[in-house]
């Protein structure tokens, strides 16, 4: 089998970490992996953060979660299981955002090319870390944390930037089973 295809078809969405912290770098190897993304007329519009720091990634999950409880409110009548499933990682978890995860990358864009090429970056870092043995979670919940004037400060946020990817990385612990994945809906002309 091709490499690369067996890299996507095994990567998983990893959200049990062992505290182990991850060499600077390997973290250097899969932000480059990152930065080797295609962007829109090479604009490469994003930089990174790592979070390794407990303190702030324990501010991060404190600003996070009201945001992400919030976020998820209406499923609470339109998908009541989900809801259900949600609220009990809140309940259960020390750190239901990044999953304890020893690191967090956060892409940051700021053109207007940042919304279509900053996911590629995201992408390539998480199959980069699949393949030297690491598992990453990409954590939307955890880009909520832009209403603290302490966190945008700490990560050095600017005006106009925006979080495309806080992105978990860390030695797993555990890891879930594949999903169901529906076929493609494909039309050929």
């Amino acid at each position: 089998m091709n490499p690369v295809l067996d890299a996507i078809r095994q990567r998983r969405s990893i959200r049990s970490y062992d505290a182990t912290p991850v060499p600077r770098d390997t973290l250097l190897t899969i932000i480059e992996a990152g930065n080797q993304a295609p962007s829109g007329m090479n604009t490469q519009p994003w930089r990174f953060i790592v979070v390794e720091d407990p303190g702030l990634k324990r501010k991060l999950v404190e600003a996070a979660v009201p945001n992400a409880k919030r976020y998820v409110e209406p499923l609470r009548e339109s998908n009541p299981e989900r809801y259900g499933m949600i609220m009990r990682r809140y309940e259960e978890l020390p750190d239901p955002i990044y999953y304890s995860a020893p690191a967090i990358i956060f892409v940051v864009g700021t053109s207007s090319h940042a919304a279509d090429s900053c996911p590629l970056a995201c992408e390539n870092m998480m199959l980069a870390a699949h393949s030297l043995g690491l598992g990453s979670i990409w954590v939307k919940f955890g880009s909520m944390v832009t209403d603290n004037p302490e966190i945008v400060k700490a990560l050095d946020l600017q005006p106009g930037e925006q979080i495309y990817g806080p992105i978990a990385i860390g030695y797993v612990k555990e890891v879930p089973k594949a999903p169901l994945k529906r076929d493609p809906i494909i039309k050929w002309i």
